[in-house]
């Protein structure tokens, strides 16, 4: 879930041949006792973050002469399974911006170094217990929390007050209700939701008390009662009155972003990423106009929310040398220092209290969702959990257009599950 913006010509000043992009075994450089190249994969979005990032990298080479960074921004799309490969083979980046949703799997394959007890990570109180949780597998912690994210209910104030509604609503419906009403009384789509994306379904799930699988327990609950009515509620989220019908277009994305950030709709949920590209749109020139709610509560009057971000990792296959030196960089890369220089030029959130400076905190978009953190709830330390989004879905996208019932869908996401996770009952 990241900014949809095209890459630009800076990219090209940032980016080398992922070819030449070797760790410590094939093609980084120096030795325990002279200057040593690290090679970085840096994920984030090529136009807005990565020039920060870079720069950052920068400041680092010059208080550590000794040591050099061969900066590559790698797609986010494509970055897991380029990673995956290269770690696998040869080729592997020294250090990486990993999706928090790849560490249990990276670390499962004996991909990634453990970092308890290294210069990566000297204060594992320094950070948020729930970020530092879902970066560790059995026991062990295999990468540094950079940035937290969340989804949120975001939602035009001038609409809303406009329809007469002076506080978001706290169900999904309550949700619907103000859909109606913002159609009735502004002529403008109350509610968009995304559709056939099995991330942004989460917290439907959530509100019911459940999750796709129960990972403790090994059982797969897709098809369970609970979910049966999250499934229910979604779809009912494209055909009540006043929200929007189901888009699996592959531009879904960028037709709800554009119409949200131009008045065009008055509330979605999405995640602090949009802060940004959201100020630009004409509807928000005001930034005081963004809302930002935790996500609608279900039938148990608890709301949830997926926690996402992205860990600093280290590559397990580069000699002493090289991961010294990385655990140095990953060190650096989430100070509280650094972590405040990329909040304040990406409008992301930090992942240690110490880096929410006055200066941070007066972003409204920031201090907007670092509200609704409380609401996140941590990924399970289960490697295969990030790949239950693919068959969720598909078959979510499904259910809302039509072509499948919810429990025909549930049936196939619980049979894709079975093939996943055989160890798992249903």
């Amino acid at each position: 879930m990241r900014r949809g913006i095209a890459a630009s010509a800076l990219v090209a000043a940032l980016a080398v041949s992922l070819a030449a992009c070797g760790s410590s075994g094939s093609g980084s450089s120096g030795s325990a006792n002279g200057p040593v190249t690290i090679t970085y994969w840096d994920t984030s979005n090529a136009t807005n973050e990565a020039p920060n990032y870079q720069a950052l990298a920068q400041k680092f080479e010059a208080a550590n002469p000794n040591i050099k960074v061969n900066f590559v921004n790698v797609p986010f799309d494509s970055a897991q399974n380029k990673l995956q490969t290269a770690m696998g083979s040869k080729g592997a980046p020294d250090v990486f911006r990993s999706d928090v949703g790849w560490t249990a799997g990276f670390a499962q394959q004996g991909f990634l170094a453990p970092l308890d007890g290294t210069p990566a990570l000297p204060d594992p109180s320094a950070f948020r217990p729930n970020l530092i949780k879902q970066a560790q597998y059995q026991g062990k912690t295999y990468g540094v929390p950079q940035v937290t994210d969340t989804l949120g209910l975001l939602y035009n104030k001038a609409l809303f007050s406009q329809a007469g509604i002076t506080t978001p609503p706290t169900t999904w419906d309550e949700l619907k209700a103000d859909a109606a009403t913002i159609k009735s009384k502004t002529g403008v789509d109350g509610f968009e939701m995304r559709a056939g994306d099995g991330y942004y379904a989460m917290p439907l799930f959530f509100g019911e008390g459940t999750d796709l699988v129960d990972t403790p327990n090994k059982k797969i609950t897709i098809t369970s009662p609970a979910a049966v009515k999250a499934v229910e509620t979604y779809q009912s989220l494209f055909t009540s009155p006043g929200t929007v019908k189901p888009d699996v277009t592959s531009d879904s994305y960028a037709h709800m972003m554009d119409a949200f950030n131009n008045g065009k709709v008055a509330a979605i949920i999405n995640g602090p990423w949009e802060i940004t590209n959201i100020y630009q749109g004409s509807a928000f020139g005001n930034k005081a106009n963004l809302g930002i709610a935790p996500v609608p509560a279900g039938s148990t009057g608890k709301a949830g929310a997926p926690t996402g971000g992205a860990n600093m990792e280290v590559y397990a296959g580069s000699d002493a040398a090289h991961q010294a030196a990385a655990e140095k960089f990953v060190a650096f890369m989430t100070s509280a220092e650094s972590q405040t220089f990329i909040a304040e030029k990406n409008d992301t959130l930090p992942t240690r209290p110490d880096a929410y400076t006055s200066d941070v905190t007066a972003n409204l978009g920031i201090a907007g969702f670092q509200a609704i953190l409380p609401d996140a709830q941590p990924r399970p330390e289960l490697p295969e959990y990030a790949s239950l989004f693919t068959s969720s879905g598909i078959n979510l996208g499904k259910i809302v257009q039509g072509q499948e019932s919810v429990q025909d869908g549930l049936n196939a996401i619980a049979a894709d599950y079975a093939k996943l996770l055989p160890n798992f009952s249903k």
